[in-house]
């Protein structure tokens, strides 16, 4: 107990040591004396700047259609920045090994770039062949649940007989010749696809060519945002609020992500000896679908299911991959989980679920994936700002 005490001491003077040195460095940069209240123009601008409802919810409205129409911009900046908080820890733990910045961010990046890029050759082959064979293997799929399911297929049979039923073979053949026959023009499908990847190709260079630049500059952003800053006060707020930011979103992603690789090592270990083929694939895609709360669990049941009724005859091994995974799901959510991350992200599901709504609609699947990082920086900004202390309310379990 003493020793943790005194470890947790010497973390807090440390932070605080950071939190002054900052606020020091940024110091001698402002032209003027530096006070830590503010002075009474400062108080009455504050009492005349006041916000009615209705110009709130504008405000609230014209951001949302921001974000909206200039999602191209604005996504790959966020996606950025996300990464940059979750990569921090590794450039500050190089810059202690005396590792200038900026080849400490290209290492970083490299070792990311690296390891996405492997993993996506290794398990993208498997995924593509698939995908071409994806009309064969949703034939097989219906038949399969024809036959497990033969009340249906009976009673879509009786529904058929009864409404060609008291007509003669000349009037059936009148009706099939009167049913217009419908032909598929794929002309524009090559573009589409060809855009998109174009599109996705652009984001994803941008994205990274904004990790780099973040994680090479360092502090230096963190710096200019306590230099306009007007009192002392605000500097040590806008710091503290920075680096806890940036703890905790780091702290959540580092443990999702290996709660997440746990889980689809597993999960693939489960199905490559139940027997179902590229199970390397579909463990580490269930572990994606793993980061988006609700969503991807559900997502991921039904792609095991459908898996598993296409390799296994019966449905009692049909069915066996999608209730391992949702049995591991359980555990991991319930367990695992709670016991890793603590009560620091104790957010109130409602909110996490209607977040992932909003950001899903807003931005597709990387906003699901920004949902919770989002959400725990609004949390952050809520507990250090007094006048947000109703949001921070909100937002608890």
């Amino acid at each position: 107990m003493k020793t943790g005490a005194l470890n947790m001491e010497v973390t807090t003077r440390s932070q605080a040591a950071a939190i002054d040195e900052l606020v020091t460095v940024a110091t001698p940069l402002a032209d003027g004396p530096l006070s830590s209240e503010p002075t009474q123009g400062e108080q009455i601008t504050e009492k005349a700047i006041k916000t009615t409802p209705v110009q709130i919810v504008l405000i609230v409205l014209g951001t949302v259609a921001f974000l909206y129409f200039a999602r191209p911009v604005i996504l790959p900046i966020f996606l950025a920045c996300v990464a940059a908080m979750t990569l921090k820890p590794l450039i500050r733990w190089l810059s202690y090994c005396r590792i200038p910045t900026a080849i400490s961010a290209a290492v970083v990046l490299c070792l990311l770039v690296s390891a996405l890029g492997i993993g996506f050759i290794q398990l993208g082959r498997p995924a593509l062949t698939w995908m071409n064979e994806a009309p064969q293997h949703m034939t097989e799929l219906r038949q399969r649940v024809q036959k497990i399911l033969p009340p249906g297929a009976r009673f879509s049979a009786a529904v058929a007989a009864l409404s060609n039923l008291g007509a003669t073979e000349d009037e059936k053949k009148a009706d099939q010749k009167k049913a217009p026959a419908v032909t598929v023009q794929d002309n524009h499908s090559s573009a589409s696809v060809l855009n998109w990847t174009g599109i996705f190709l652009v984001g994803v260079g941008e994205t990274l060519v904004l990790l780099y630049l973040f994680l090479a500059s360092g502090d230096m952003f963190l710096q200019k945002l306590v230099h306009v800053m007007p009192t002392l006060s605000d500097k040590k707020r806008a710091v503290e609020i920075s680096h806890e930011i940036q703890q905790n979103i780091s702290n959540y992603l580092f443990s999702v992500s290996i709660i997440n690789l746990g889980v689809g090592l597993i999960a693939t270990t489960g199905l490559y000896f139940m027997g179902v083929p590229n199970a390397a694939m579909w463990g580490m895609l269930v572990a994606v679908l793993n980061f988006v709360p609700y969503f991807g669990p559900v997502a991921g049941v039904f792609v095991l299911g459908t898996v598993g009724l296409l390799t296994f005859d019966t449905v009692g091994k049909g069915l066996l991959p999608p209730f391992c995974y949702l049995m591991l799901h359980l555990i991991e959510a319930n367990l695992i989980t709670p016991v890793l991350l603590g009560r620091r992200f104790t957010l109130n599901p409602v909110v996490i679920f209607v977040s992932l709504i909003f950001w899903t609609w807003l931005w597709g699947v990387p906003g699901a994936l920004l949902s919770v990082p989002i959400l725990v920086s609004i949390k952050v900004i809520s507990d250090r700002v007094p006048s947000m202390s109703h949001v921070s309310e909100l937002l608890t379990s």
